[in-house]
């Protein structure tokens, strides 16, 4: 299937988030469509991250997103409960200016709380839109992809180029490169492809027509 986007809007709760779930995807579309990512929470109340931020920009600038197209929030990490109403807001503002076609947001088998509500407001923000939902292995549980993307050897390469730069999460198993690598093999195995993201669908709209 041929899809497209003349704008592609991407919703993480926290940075690093947008990049683990589809930095190979974004990598493939830039110059392809209007991309804006969107990242919630800076954790700047946590005083062992205060460098995630410089990091963040830096692993964007890999996957060749401006910073102006790279908008970073300042909700409170694990308090995304207490503020739904404030998210939901915010990404009805983000609706009105920006327009998207189509929107990636977290997985709703992902357990986070504040991840959870991000994908529970972005349903209700988008309702007409076509809605899909990126996987972070630390947790998402019963995760399994029901829309491929195939993406190549360059995008794969770039994505984990990208993760490098987060030095502050160069112990962490979900950012070695051997298990980025391996899942996208996977997902690129079910695709019968070499190389594919996954991402779940929450909503699909479409129409049938023929390329004349």
């Amino acid at each position: 299937m041929i899809f497209y986007g003349k704008r592609v809007l991407l919703i993480g709760a926290h940075p690093d988030d947008i990049e683990l779930g589809a930095g190979a995807l974004m990598h493939n579309i830039r110059g392809k469509s209007e991309i804006l990512c969107v990242t919630l929470s800076d954790n700047q109340k946590n005083p062992a991250l205060q460098k995630v931020v410089e990091e963040h920009r830096a692993s964007m600038a890999v996957l060749g997103v401006k910073p102006e197209n790279d908008l970073i929030e300042t909700f409170e990490t694990r308090k995304f409960p207490d503020a739904r109403q404030e998210v939901l807001e915010y990404l009805l503002k983000l609706r009105r200016e920006f327009k998207p076609e189509i929107v990636f947001c977290h997985s709703p088998n992902d357990i986070h709380q504040d991840h959870n509500v991000v994908t529970q407001e972005a349903l209700r923000a988008y309702r007409g839109l076509t809605v899909l939902g990126f996987d972070v292995v630390r947790s998402s549980y019963n995760f399994f992809p029901h829309f491929l993307v195939e993406v190549t050897a360059e995008d794969v390469e770039k994505k984990i180029e990208a993760l490098s730069q987060y030095k502050t999460y160069h112990d962490k198993y979900y950012f070695d490169p051997a298990l980025l690598r391996a899942t996208m093999i996977r997902h690129g195995a079910l695709a019968e492809r070499d190389f594919a993201e996954g991402f779940d669908i929450l909503r699909v709209v479409g129409k049938f027509d023929t390329c004349e």
